[in-house]
């Protein structure tokens, strides 16, 4: 059996947790879903459900890993053999988004690649970006670059790899945010955004506002993928887990807010309040974004910088990906980490590259409107996370129960302040959201309503 390894602090610990909770979820959904659902309504309703339920599920999955020392795929099995189909349902979700997020991993580099050549106008040209992902050979060259990046981190393994990276990659991803969003509030017309951002209005709320961040707080906090548990699993016992996890919300969340911050006024500002624009999704970022900063003053290098900020967030989020199948063939077969980590790359590269030509070659292949990186999208994040999420908060509501956790939480310094609110989340309001969200998600892809 392989020994395990372990973050050297609570501080390394925290910024590897959190930047594999901070990534493109934070950049460009978060904004796009913020601008959708009422702005400053749904930053409210999001902060609500990050400090309760996000909270809740993110203790749960760290104090399993950290009780067990095994990943996802052992870790239940290892508390209750009935719930091992649960460890394998949560070891496909990062073994499905890996490959495509890879993907868009890829365009970000490529974009970066642009802006630092002096490519601005081009990118900002109207089918700049449908071009190139439409395309055969690029976007897969620009894919396995990233995936080279991932791949070299981790196999350097937790400490040497992971944690060192996150070191230096969470306070340049912070100091980076925090400069983009302040020049974007210099912008004629920015006020108009942020106003809209950040001032909620209670007539805006509705269920769907509470399901889509309900849906985004899965999402960006990296639960029910088995990451957390993973990353559990190399804690040490004498770092006190409730204010870590409480740390590594403030990252998420902060950066989240950061990215709406700089994405909302911005476009605000170059559209004369044109909100539809900020219903391009994932296109906001890859269309809209440089002809924002084609129209800037330095807009080059404030693009260059952007597109770097955006990659190292990717990559944090890829690594932690990466690093939790590794841990799972590692726990699950006693291979070696470098056999383990060379073995995932080359699968997850195959996995991709449809994905990759599904806006191309295979754009043939679709399922109700949904490419293949969408349909992958999909099956991992609307189906497969709220059905994990839901037997993780049954297994231990009901089954292992929640004293087992708080006894885990407590093994540090014998407190667990926020024990009573974990017990009723856990036990009856998570699972009912969790199945709420799971219905309407997939209602809303068969066409029965839109979310």
């Amino acid at each position: 059996m392989n020994s395990r390894s372990n973050f050297s602090s609570k501080l390394g610990f925290v910024l590897a947790a959190a930047g594999s909770a901070v990534g493109l979820g934070n950049i460009w959904r978060f904004p796009y879903l913020a601008a959708k659902y009422g702005g400053g309504t749904f930053l409210l309703i999001y902060l609500i459900l990050a400090i309760t339920f996000g909270f809740t599920l993110m203790i749960a999955e760290i104090a399993l890993g950290r009780k067990t020392r095994l990943s996802a795929i052992g870790a239940f099995k290892s508390l209750d053999k009935r719930f091992g189909f649960l460890g394998i349902l949560a070891s496909l979700v990062p073994i499905i988004i890996f490959p495509y997020y890879s993907v868009i991993g890829g365009w970000v580099i490529k974009y970066f690649a642009v802006f630092i050549s002096g490519g601005v106008q081009a990118s900002a040209g109207d089918t700049y970006f449908t071009d190139f992902i439409s395309g055969s050979v690029e976007p897969i060259g620009w894919f396995f670059l990233f995936m080279a990046f991932t791949a070299v981190i981790v196999l350097c393994g937790v400490e040497k790899g992971i944690e060192k990276v996150s070191k230096i990659m969470m306070p340049i991803l912070v100091i980076l945010t925090i400069i983009i969003a302040v020049y974007g509030l210099t912008l004629d017309g920015a006020m108009e955004g942020l106003i809209y951002y950040i001032k909620p209005h209670m007539s805006d709320v509705s269920a769907k506002t509470i399901l889509a961040a309900m849906g985004q707080l899965f999402y960006s906090m990296s639960l029910a993928m088995g990451i957390m548990i993973t990353y559990g699993s190399y804690m040490k016992k004498e770092n006190n887990l409730e204010s870590s996890v409480r740390q590594i919300e403030i990252f998420d969340t902060g950066i989240a807010f950061l990215a709406g911050l700089m994405i909302i006024p911005a476009v605000f500002a170059f559209s004369g309040g044109d909100r539809s624009m900020l219903n391009a999704g994932p296109g906001l970022m890859f269309m809209t974004l440089p002809k924002v900063f084609a129209s800037m003053r330095f807009g080059g290098v404030i693009g260059t910088i952007f597109f770097v900020l955006v990659f190292f967030a990717a990559l944090t989020s890829a690594i932690s990906l990466m690093e939790t199948i590794v841990s799972v063939f590692m726990d699950k077969f006693g291979w070696k980490r470098r056999f383990t980590g060379i073995f995932v790359a080359v699968l997850a590269c195959i996995m991709g590259i449809p994905s990759s030509l599904g806006f191309g070659p295979l754009s043939f292949i679709s399922w109700m409107g949904m490419s293949v990186l969408d349909i992958m999208d999909f099956i991992s994040n609307s189906v497969l996370m709220p059905i994990v999420a839901f037997f993780t908060c049954i297994f231990v509501g009901f089954t292992i129960k929640p004293k087992t956790i708080s006894d885990e939480v407590k093994a540090t310094d014998g407190t667990f302040k926020a024990e009573k609110m974990f017990n009723v989340i856990i036990k009856w309001v998570a699972p009912v959201f969790l199945v709420l969200i799971l219905i309407s998600s997939v209602a809303s892809a068969l066409g029965l309503f839109t979310i």
